[in-house]
């Protein structure tokens, strides 16, 4: 199991390159359109852009197990949160891998009756799912830190009354006041020095808000166009290979 984790990641390496390189095909071929280029260029990016597609899915059979390989070590870990977010994601991350090995059976026509478009849908929905996990995985842990962060800034900064606590709920409801927007503020400021300060956040923060967009426009959901699914895709591409150029930067567990 350990060779086959190993071989995966090198796989992983390669998959992520040319799925960045999908990407820019996609955002190419929008620029392409808008610019008013010929049709047989545009349709030569469009058939790079499914090749390379093609080449991902190649790479990515046998991903479900690494998923699941994860999916065994999250359920051990001792916050519940965290144990529920990453557990479900990874099995949820297998799932789509096994709809996207399927879809490639069928492209390739070891299935030739497969409806692909239904096991596309199908695909996406599990992505998504996993995505979202991914994100409240983030503003947990985010919230984590700027738990811990706030009363030592507190305590470094000169006593003053905290707005939450001191303003009534007449306060609360009313228009901004100077208090309440000062408290806005040290929240904001608080909330950038904790990225600041925690670069893997940041990263996975980023990556999965851009990948996020790509599930809601292939299923019809918040339809955002090629052009910035392309920019997305490239964008979360890019920070997925930075975090394997320099695992550190990897969040962990």
């Amino acid at each position: 199991m350990d060779s086959w984790v190993r071989f995966n990641a090198q796989s992983q390496a390669k998959e992520r390159v040319i799925r960045a390189a999908q990407y820019a095909c996609t955002l190419l071929g929008y620029t392409l359109q808008k610019g008013g280029a010929t049709a047989d260029l545009h349709k030569t990016v469009s058939q790079l852009e499914a090749h390379m597609s093609m080449t991902r899915k190649m790479l990515r059979l046998g991903n479900s197990v690494e998923a699941l390989e994860a999916a065994k070590r999250a359920i051990h870990l001792s916050d519940s949160v965290l144990r529920l977010c990453l557990t479900i994601s990874h099995l949820n991350r297998a799932m789509y891998f096994v709809c996207d090995n399927i879809l490639w059976a069928g492209k390739t026509g070891l299935i030739p009756k497969l409806d692909q478009h239904k096991w596309s849908q199908r695909s996406f929905r599990y992505y998504l799912f996993a995505l979202i996990l991914n994100l409240t995985r983030d503003v947990y842990e985010l919230r984590l830190l700027m738990e811990c962060e706030g009363p030592y800034r507190a305590s470094k900064a000169p006593h003053s009354p905290n707005p939450s606590t001191t303003l009534s709920a007449d306060h609360l409801s009313s228009p901004a006041t100077p208090a309440t927007s000062a408290w806005i503020r040290r929240q904001l400021h608080l909330l950038v020095t904790v990225l600041y300060s925690n670069p893997p956040l940041l990263l996975d923060l980023v990556k999965n808000s851009c990948d996020i967009f790509i599930p809601l426009d292939r299923l019809g959901i918040y339809p955002t166009g090629p052009g910035f699914v392309g920019a997305c895709g490239l964008a979360s591409s890019a920070l997925s290979i930075l975090t394997m150029v320099h695992p550190w930067l990897k969040l962990k567990p």
